[in-house]
């Protein structure tokens, strides 16, 4: 999957599934054949990944010290509640409800993508962040960005 784009208001039907928006679908061919997963997010909210990034983080967990306490406590929780998604026939996937318990989702949600994964926010704490941006976005972009040498072309 290469970088997503987009920012999406959506609603989950009485069932708890929701129309993937179309332009999601387009940049994500590989969904209708592969599925999705969806994961707890480091917040409140939920992860959304498709199954070939999803692929390549669990090789990635696989390869931490399984002897190492932290080490097991992270890949328990993050973890955690992982599901699969399939889409139907009208292109609604089906949240399982423990998930959307988790993150207090229960109608309006709004789509965030976030490089190789959408994250899934009730639309009220998706506004409620948004409101609590930084006095100084510019202070938190030098101390983030300022320290990242910067490598023209060479992607």
């Amino acid at each position: 999957m290469s970088h997503l784009l987009g920012e999406f208001d959506c609603k989950l039907d009485a069932k708890g599934r929701m129309m993937l928006p179309a332009g999601l679908r387009k940049q994500m061919p590989e969904a209708d054949r592969d599925g999705l997963v969806v994961n707890r997010g480091f917040e409140r909210h939920l992860v959304i990944y498709s199954r070939q990034e999803w692929n390549k983080i669990m090789t990635e967990l696989s390869g931490l010290n399984q002897y190492d306490r932290k080490a097991r406590e992270f890949i328990r929780y993050f973890t955690r509640g992982a599901t699969e998604l399939t889409l139907d026939a009208a292109g609604r996937i089906l949240f399982p409800k423990a998930l959307l318990d988790y993150a207090a989702i229960n109608g309006e949600v709004v789509l965030s993508s976030q490089f190789n994964k959408i994250e899934v926010w009730a639309k009220e704490a998706y506004d409620e962040q948004l409101d609590n941006e930084p006095e100084n976005f510019s202070r938190l972009a030098e101390e983030v960005m300022g320290s990242i040498e910067r490598r023209v072309g060479n992607e």
